[in-house]
């Protein structure tokens, strides 16, 4: 397939709330990878609660692939909650270093251009410059694109992480009682039931 002729998806933000135990991340990531999905980009943290995450995935797809893939992950024991917040009043996140080759006359053009987006410098070299950026993609993609023509060296970004404005997403006090860990914390209970 060529670059006229792939077929270009819009991007979907999906919120999974799992268990935090070993193996979780593993069983979720083959399931995209079985079923030929590609993640755009995928961040993993702690929640609230003791003993579960939140995942935030961005995936490539139209709306049949997208609910193929909550579907998915649903049916994974490890997972408690799934919600395609794309078209939800969300605040999205991502996080991002920029190492930028500078010597000593290209520094108070990128500390300038850096102050505009907010950004912050994080370690300053002989021969570089580090570069810390939030905001959603297109701003680090933005400041990303102005860094350019100075060189950069190197790029770490962290995907996009997510939550609904106000109310909130996927709230552990909301569960089910089926979806809710058993007493004595060794298992979640069986969500299979109606």
């Amino acid at each position: 397939m060529t670059a006229e002729t792939a077929a270009v998806y819009p991007k979907h933000t999906i919120t999974a709330l799992v268990e935090d135990k070993p193996g979780v991340l593993n069983r979720v990531v083959s399931m995209f990878r079985r079923r030929g999905y590609n993640i755009a980009s995928l961040a993993v943290g702690q929640s609230e609660v003791a003993g579960l995450s939140r995942m935030t995935f961005v995936v490539e797809g139209d709306d049949e692939i997208v609910e193929r893939v909550t579907k998915h992950m649903h049916k994974l024991i490890d997972v408690i909650k799934v919600q395609d917040i794309s078209d939800a009043n969300t605040v999205e996140r991502e996080l991002a270093l920029i190492r930028v080759g500078a010597g000593p006359q290209a520094r108070s053009e990128i500390m300038q251009i850096a102050d505009i987006f907010r950004a912050h410098i994080v370690d300053v070299a002989a021969d570089s410059i580090i570069v810390e950026v939030t905001g959603n993609q297109n701003k680090v993609g933005s400041l990303e694109n102005l860094l350019k023509p100075f060189g950069i060296t190197e790029v770490m970004r962290t995907g996009t992480i997510a939550m609904n404005r106000g109310v909130g997403s996927v709230k552990t006090d909301d569960l089910r009682p089926r979806e809710r860990q058993s007493p004595d914390r060794s298992t979640w209970i069986d969500k299979s039931g109606g």
